[in-house]
């Protein structure tokens, strides 16, 4: 993003005829930001606004709300001083400082939706009562939080009130935070976790990647669409979104138009299975890995994939961790995507008798191929050694025999009464073992409760129970607590500022074809992946 993001500042240079441009604004929009957010601060810190977070039921979230409106507070206050009152010349410094002013429009929307909108919106729906069976309330079944309602915000913004030209480079960035958290959450993949989810996404992905790209070059073929056209297309959907629509586009001679039309049905397609994929997930009951599994591998680009996954499970990140090791694995076929693409498309002019001049392929895959597939391998090495916490990040102690740390008798009844609905022998074994002992013994006996929980099998009361086994052994280091919680923060600030950069007009850009093409290629594999995995995948992490 950095690099599109000096693209477009080289564009406008050209645009002014040469002239050099100063993008810092003098604006006081920054230093209001800033003292709002100090204001904030003082009014949660003093304890002013306890009556509300108790009514809003987020008093435990209270040191999260003084920590950031602190620090973003004086970030903003400071910057906004400079902005407003500084001497600013044409340079990198000055390109990037004009980012910061919407850096921090996008995260006071996504504050104000993560501590009170969302919230409120829980607050109604518990009130209204559940919807179906099993206590699932309305904005449990269509994931209305914080990353749903942040989009939507997005969305609202920039399509009816229009995003500030102070807020427009900063906005432009914003996707910066979503791959930046991919890049970390590699530091939180253990080996185990990372060889059990790859064999199965090499699997899922290289079947449904590869039958997609040929799904669109062959309806291309029969709807007569540009080479260009169908090569470009295939990319985007059936690999992953934009970066790989950008990374074929020199191979097949794309005109700018054909990646247009392409980034405008990815967009109208993925901004439908935000919204529709954790709705569905929900309805299913699927687990972790199995949504993880299916966001991975149906949805098409990279952000659309993070965005379900924290839809779906807005407070873990297990979803997440799955969803995006089959976004990674989909990513890393890109290089056989853009060498098959290269073949396929001098083939076809050549039998059209059309003079093809040769691409430097092995070049294109170098420069287009996204780094953040490879910062996120980089962050899973550095993990693997340690460097970041102790390997198990956990600091239980698994032979404990307290007695608050035993089942109870009428947590014995519930398990016993559900141990039925086990097909897995493991689980089984896993499960009587547990209702023998009324402890958890070891990690590995965790790690199969893990699964119990995470396939979605036992009621809600029961999951409970084994949740509360887990977190009685397995206590997540404060060091990778604290990591988890700005990872969650890069990505609601990510997917905000996402939803800031949909526009109708850009949607609008799919044109007929490659709308059609891509909705029945999207759908296809959609549905074919969803069959797929609720047949085989029961896998744990």
């Amino acid at each position: 993003m950095v690099s599109a993001a000096l693209a477009d500042r080289t564009r406008y240079a050209i645009k002014s005829g040469g002239i050099h441009m100063v993008y810092t604004r003098k604006s006081p929009a920054l230093l209001i930001i800033g003292l709002v957010l100090l204001a904030y601060w003082f009014a949660v810190n003093g304890g002013y606004m306890d009556g509300v977070l108790k009514y809003l039921n987020t008093t435990r979230i209270k040191p999260e709300m003084i920590q950031l409106s602190l620090i973003f507070g004086l970030i903003g206050t400071g910057v906004g001083l400079w902005h407003l009152f500084g001497t600013h010349t044409e340079g990198d410094l000055d390109y990037y400082s004009s980012t910061i002013a919407g850096g921090m429009f996008i995260l006071g929307v996504a504050m104000i939706v993560k501590w009170y909108l969302d919230p409120a919106v829980a607050k109604i729906s518990r009130e209204i009562g559940p919807v179906i069976p099993g206590k699932r309330f309305i904005h449990d079944v269509f994931g209305l939080n914080y990353i749903v309602l942040g989009i939507v915000a997005g969305m609202i913004i920039v399509n009816v009130f229009k995003i500030p030209g102070w807020a427009e480079n900063g906005v432009r960035l914003s996707r910066l935070g979503l791959k930046t958290g991919v890049i970390l959450l590699g530091a939180l993949y253990s080996l185990g976790e990372l060889v059990a989810l790859g064999k199965l996404s090499v699997v899922l992905i290289g079947f449904f990647v590869l039958g997609s790209v040929w799904l669109v070059l062959w309806m291309g073929a029969r709807r007569t669409i540009p080479n260009s056209m169908g090569g470009v297309l295939s990319a985007g959907v059936g690999v992953c979104g934009v970066s790989a629509a950008v990374a074929s586009a020199p191979v097949v001679k794309a005109r700018s138009e054909d990646v247009a039309y392409t980034i405008g049905t990815i967009l109208i397609w993925g901004v439908g299975c935000m919204f529709i994929f954790p709705t569905i997930g929900h309805l299913l009951g699927m687990g972790y890995v199995q949504f993880g599994a299916w966001a991975g591998t149906g949805i098409l680009n990279s952000a659309q994939v993070a965005g379900a996954a924290l839809a779906f499970q807005p407070t873990g990140i297990e979803t997440l961790k799955v969803a995006e090791i089959f976004n990674i694995t989909r990513v890393l076929f890109l290089p056989i995507i853009v060498l098959w693409l290269a073949v396929w498309y001098v083939r076809r002019e050549s039998a059209a008798g059309v003079a093809v001049q040769q691409v430097d392929t092995s070049r294109v895959i170098f420069e287009k191929f996204p780094l953040f597939v490879l910062g996120f391998i980089l962050m899973f090495a550095l993990s693997s050694t340690g460097i970041f916490a102790p390997a198990q990040h956990s600091g239980g102690r698994y032979f404990d025999n307290a007695k608050t740390k035993l089942l109870e008798a009428k947590d014995l009844g519930t398990l016993s009464a559900e141990a039925g609905k086990l097909q897995r022998e493991d689980q089984k074994q896993a499960l009587a073992r547990l209702i023998e002992t009324k402890k958890t013994q070891s990690i590995d006996h965790d790690t199969v409760l893990r699964g119990i929980v995470n396939s979605g099998v036992l009621s809600r009361e029961a999951n409970t129970i084994l949740t509360r086994m887990h977190n009685a052994v397995y206590h997540t280091s404060k060091k990778v607590a604290a990591f988890r919680d700005w990872l969650i923060w890069l990505f609601a600030f990510g997917l905000t500022g996402l939803g800031m950069q949909i526009t109708i007009a850009a949607m609008k850009q799919a044109g007929g074809q490659p709308l059609v093409i891509g909705g029945v290629v999207g759908t296809v594999k959609a549905v074919g992946s969803l069959i797929v995995i609720l047949l085989f995948v029961r896998e744990t992490i």
